[in-house]
């Protein structure tokens, strides 16, 4: 029985995928999948797994997928999902990598805690230009049923860490929870699906994925048009939620990520990404904003952060002194947008 399938895009990784596989072929837990989906990159990072693997006791793990065309990372995902065989999913970005006991350990746990749809760990973040590393932490709530606080706390205090998670598949396909198609934010659009949907949670409270922060990543590449992307992103999650059922019960808590995640992030987003930003553009982000959560002054988690609200009011009175605050700010906060 397959235990854990880990999925991976790959595109233009050649000078950190042989780190990644090796991470990955060091795993202590034996029953595993690995799905490689090449998405049509420009180098030979398949050639340089597949060169690795060849001798390997492991070899017969591998399984190496090819769509028509380039499709994106999240997509890429959505391709390999159905062809996964184990009991749980798990994704790695093919630049990253993870300790050796990670998927032994938070599957051992899954299955301590009962079979539960979702099991979690800590991530470090590690830069290649020396600065130091930073632990990335999941809120914690306590393992078992997830009853709707601690659904709710989980909700408004989580960072989109989607690959320091296994996800059981049984949920996920019930579901039919899927990547966006925009390439923006479908990280938080697939970690707030699993919360909501999913019925039971388990963790263990150790770093064990790698988040290697590299010039050249989709994170750290600069495009003035990444904010409609993301936008869109949100409106489908919106939709979705809806269209499952979950939205009314917990719509303080979605309307809050939409504020926090879709709004503020894409004003941050587009302001670091352009070269001369325009008032007209936030405003119009913010329009966008009022469409979606056309109640948002009285939203209970917006109106506890003084922080927020005070961004907002400057954003639609005082547009132009955001405009120059925004860049000090996000340099200042280290902040990936």
């Amino acid at each position: 029985m397959t235990k854990v399938t880990v999925i991976l895009p790959v595109y233009g990784v050649a000078e950190y995928i042989e780190k990644c596989t090796q991470s990955l072929l060091d795993q202590t837990l034996q029953e595993m999948e690995f799905i490689y989906v090449d998405d049509h990159g420009p180098d030979n990072s398949i050639e340089l797994v597949q060169n690795m693997i060849a001798k390997h006791p492991r070899k017969d793990q591998f399984v190496f997928l090819k769509p028509e065309h380039n499709m994106g990372a999240g997509m890429a995902r959505n391709f390999a999902i159905p062809q996964a065989k184990g009991e749980y999913i798990a994704f790695v970005d093919s630049d990253d990598w993870v300790e050796p006991t990670m998927f032994e350990e938070l599957y051992n746990e899954a299955v301590r805690q009962g079979g539960v749809d979702l099991c979690y760990c800590q991530a470090s973040k590690d830069y290649l230009d020396g600065q130091p590393t930073e632990i990335l932490k999941n809120p914690s709530i306590e393992s078992g049923k997830l009853t709707d606080e601690k659904r709710r706390f989980f909700l408004t205090n989580y960072v989109s860490l989607f690959w320091t998670f296994i996800y059981r598949r049984e949920m996920v396909e019930r579901y039919q929870i899927r990547y966006p198609s925009s390439r923006s934010a479908d990280d938080s659009y697939f970690v707030t699906s699993n919360l909501l949907l999913a019925e039971s949670a388990a963790h263990v409270d150790k770093p064990f994925y790698h988040y290697l922060i590299r010039p050249g990543s989709v994170c750290t590449t600069k495009d003035s048009t990444k904010y409609q992307k993301r936008l869109e992103t949100f409106r489908s999650l919106m939709a979705f939620l809806k269209e499952k059922g979950v939205y009314d019960k917990f719509k303080n808590e979605i309307d809050y990520i939409y504020i926090k995640k879709g709004y503020f992030t894409s004003v941050f987003n587009y302001v670091y990404n352009s070269l001369e930003p325009k008032k007209e553009t936030i405003r119009d982000i913010r329009k966008e904003m009022t469409l979606q959560v056309p109640d948002f002054n009285s939203n209970p988690y917006f109106k506890s952060k003084l922080s927020q609200r005070a961004l907002d009011w400057m954003l639609h009175h005082c547009t132009g002194l955001a405009l120059r605050i925004i860049p000090v700010y996000i340099k200042k906060n280290n902040l990936v947008v």
